[in-house]
């Protein structure tokens, strides 16, 4: 029978209890959010809903074509020079997901004959990358700058470094000084996943390699997703002019898919005007993570320091976790749940997302509902 492998798959996900499923939310939740990648608490924020509405009236409900037919608006160039001009960086490509501007960027710049050394903690979108990529592929440890100098020293020809400025299982950040030296040495570049970092760090939430003093470099490229602290959706790449011209006529996730949605670019861009406005919200975001960590600690329970918005609560099985995150959600908390094959050293978590626009009670309550509720 076609397919017939799949429910084998499927009975063996349901013996293994990694079933996933799909849970529409409703537009009026009462559910205190701490599941979501809204950082700054900005998706229903009402400039940025008026940036989307207005976008797609201006410019209708799609981009109608890849960027290098019609789907390159005004708009998206007017968003693409912001979002560089904040960064730090010469230029800025968008594209229609954060996923699809790692694959781009991963895959145009390790060609045939090049070396991709890649942290083992980065993310799905970059692993992927790295595997579509025609490059020589070398997994090292996690946040080791040393590992990267020996794969480095054992290649003679390009290669990048690729890594997650912060990962989004723990939360923690990745050396960045420490790996851009490791590259100047060897004359690799520096490709960084910034998705989580972009909004949260730096000054004003310009990102990690900002705060790394890495903007603008020329050796360095950085990724980021608009559908986090922006609120939006999509993603871009930062880096030289040269580079981002290299994408255009080299990365197919640019060249053959529909450009990002106008509504996506109008709301990502009133975002980005609010952030430049209000930088208050960055440091908000990393305070309430802070807070978060120091009253789960003080509650017993096994919170990993963050160092950006992401704040992660190790469970004792993958079973536990999900029974845990379900006992969230009827006492009225959503939170993450990270479980095996999801999670590089195969500890299952909850994860939870430190919003900027938290409040002190809901602080409190979320924390009281997770030790209540753990297993």
């Amino acid at each position: 029978m076609a397919f017939g492998w799949i429910d084998e798959q499927a009975e063996a996900r349901r013996r293994a209890g990694l079933v996933r499923t799909l849970r529409p939310r409703p537009a009026d939740s009462a559910l205190l959010d701490l599941a979501s990648n809204d950082y700054l608490g900005l998706a229903h924020h009402p400039e940025v809903t008026e940036g989307a509405a207005r976008a797609a009236r201006t410019w209708g409900g799609g981009s109608t074509g890849s960027r290098l037919v019609t789907g390159t608006t005004e708009l998206h160039t007017e968003l693409e020079r912001e979002l560089a001009a904040f960064c730090g960086f010469e230029a800025a490509l968008v594209f229609s997901s954060g996923y699809a501007a790692n694959l781009a960027a991963v895959t145009a710049l390790g060609p045939h004959g090049s070396l991709i050394v890649s942290d083992a903690g980065n993310h799905a979108s970059l692993i992927d990358g790295c595997r579509l990529a025609r490059a020589e592929r070398q997994v090292v440890g996690h946040a080791d700058p040393e590992a990267v100098r020996k794969a480095l020293a054992g290649h003679q020809g390009p290669a990048i470094v690729v890594s997650d400025t912060v990962f989004s299982v723990d939360g923690d950040r990745a050396p960045l000084a420490e790996l851009a030296e490791a590259c100047r040495e060897h004359g690799a570049g520096l490709v960084v996943d910034d998705a989580h970092g972009l909004g949260v760090l730096g000054d004003g939430g310009r990102g990690a390699p900002y705060a790394a003093g890495l903007a603008g470099s020329a050796d360095v490229v950085v990724t980021a997703t608009l559908s986090k602290s922006l609120g939006s959706q999509g993603g871009v790449v930062l880096g030289p002019a040269r580079v981002i011209d290299h994408l255009v006529n080299a990365a197919r996730t640019f060249i053959f898919d529909t450009g990002l949605a106008p509504a996506a670019a109008g709301a990502a861009l009133a975002a980005l005007r609010l952030l430049v406005r209000e930088p208050e919200r960055a440091a908000r975001a990393r305070a309430v993570a802070a807070d978060l960590h120091t009253r789960l600690t003080a509650a017993g329970l096994d919170a990993v320091r963050p160092d950006a918005a992401v704040v992660s609560v190790r469970a004792p099985s993958p079973e536990q976790a999900v029974r845990w995150a379900a006992d969230c959600r009827t006492a009225g908390l959503a939170v993450g749940c990270f479980r095996p094959p999801s999670v590089p050293d195969g500890i299952s978590r909850l994860r939870l997302t430190a919003r900027a626009d938290l409040s002190g009670a809901e602080i409190e309550r979320a924390v009281r509902v997770i030790g209540e509720t753990r297993p």
